[in-house]
């Protein structure tokens, strides 16, 4: 053969690249098409009900007016979002809600000497300090002389599901991971009592709520009768204000115990037991074990159970409304009800859209926190 009937080196070249090209575009393409079920139903069930959800909040839209007459919606911009909001004759003072301002202030110096310290990144203490600060400039905002809120009976609503956060998450933190420090032994009796400690967790809202109902009723519950044979006087958890409260959060917690567990489980299984056994031999207790080996392993694990329930309690609605009705006197009125309420009892829809954007905001900030959380783990 001739030199010039041989193929030079660059057609062959470009014939490769073609090859390779066309291989690449190909397994592209067939990953999109594996893709394309999950993108479908994600942007019909996800990814629109929320634009449309946010196009409700900018209407005054009447749930039965709209329902008959499309037409009877009007534009209305922010509106929904300044009477949820905001107030009349508005003020702002840095004193107001000093204790939490407090709190966050405390919380920045231990940041900051930490990092000066170099126990903590320069990047998470500004960061944090940022955020504190936009908070302590939100927070000043309130109703001054002769002024009031424009809806008085939101911020009741929010306040309450601080509440329940507050006095939910902690018990949940320390029950589950007492709980999978106990259950932690490769044993039959230790897999049963996970499996009944798991179980409340597969039940529904109206099941638990009804069971702790025949609990707790002051008339004729389970924990009134036993009162009376000591002749005690029952208390009254649905009725009584701040024991209502309580109420929920003992259901919420027997409830909601068993996922943390197992996670927190899983964690502890993934710690290596070597470092045990090596903290043994230098003298170690049961308690510098907790605190120095089993605690810093189960980080990420905590961190993450931390994330998921607070996502998970500020959407509390079940509870609240089948234990309570959210009374007595609003007192367990929460978020979720109250947005349910507003949108489909009261039929303002436009304002029960913005109110569930608000809540999305809350639950977006949270979502981010974890994921900033686990990337700085992974770089680490």
């Amino acid at each position: 053969m001739k030199d010039s009937d041989a193929p030079s080196n660059a057609t062959v070249l470009a014939s490769v690249r073609r090859v390779c090209f066309s291989r690449r575009t190909i397994a592209t393409v067939e990953a999109y098409l594996f893709l394309l079920p999950f993108l479908i139903a994600f942007g019909l069930f996800l990814v629109y009900p929320f634009i449309k959800n946010f196009w409700i909040s900018l209407h005054d839209w009447d749930l039965l007016a709209v329902a008959f007459n499309p037409d009877a919606k009007e534009f209305v911009g922010m509106k929904n979002y300044v009477r949820t909001l905001w107030g009349r004759r508005m003020t702002w003072d840095i004193t107001h809600l000093w204790h939490i301002k407090s709190v966050l202030a405390i919380g920045c110096l231990i940041l900051w000497f930490a990092t000066l310290r170099g126990s903590a990144r320069l990047g998470t203490a500004v960061f944090w300090t940022v955020v504190a600060v936009t908070l302590v400039v939100v927070l000043g905002f309130h109703p001054g002389e002769r002024g009031r809120w424009y809806d008085k009976e939101f911020w009741n609503a929010v306040r309450n599901t601080f509440v329940f956060v507050a006095l939910a998450i902690p018990p949940i933190m320390v029950i589950s991971l007492t709980l999978a420090v106990l259950l932690n032994r490769p044993t039959r009796t230790m897999a049963v009592f996970r499996t009944l400690f798991y179980l409340p967790q597969v039940l529904s809202v109206a099941v638990i709520t009804l069971v702790w109902w025949y609990m707790l009723t002051p008339g004729q519950g389970l924990l009134a009768n036993v009162m009376r044979l000591f002749d005690l006087t029952p208390f009254s958890w649905t009725t009584d204000p701040i024991l209502a409260m309580w109420a929920i959060v003992i259901a919420t917690v027997w409830w909601t115990i068993g996922f943390p567990m197992i996670v927190l489980l899983a964690g502890l299984q993934e710690i290596p037991k070597d470092r045990y056994e090596a903290a043994r031999l230098d003298g170690a207790g049961p308690i510098a074990l907790t605190w120095h080996i089993t605690i810093p392993g189960l980080k990420r694990p905590l961190v993450f159970v931390f994330l998921y329930e607070v996502i998970s309690h500020f959407q509390v609605f079940g509870q609240s409304h089948l234990l309570t009705g959210g009374g007595p006197g609003d007192a367990t009125q929460t978020f979720v009800r109250y947005l349910y309420q507003t949108g489909f009892r009261d039929n303002e829809l436009g304002r029960g859209a913005a109110m569930s954007v608000l809540l999305f905001l809350v639950m977006a900030i949270f979502s981010f926190l974890y994921l900033k959380f686990s990337t700085q783990r992974r770089t680490s």
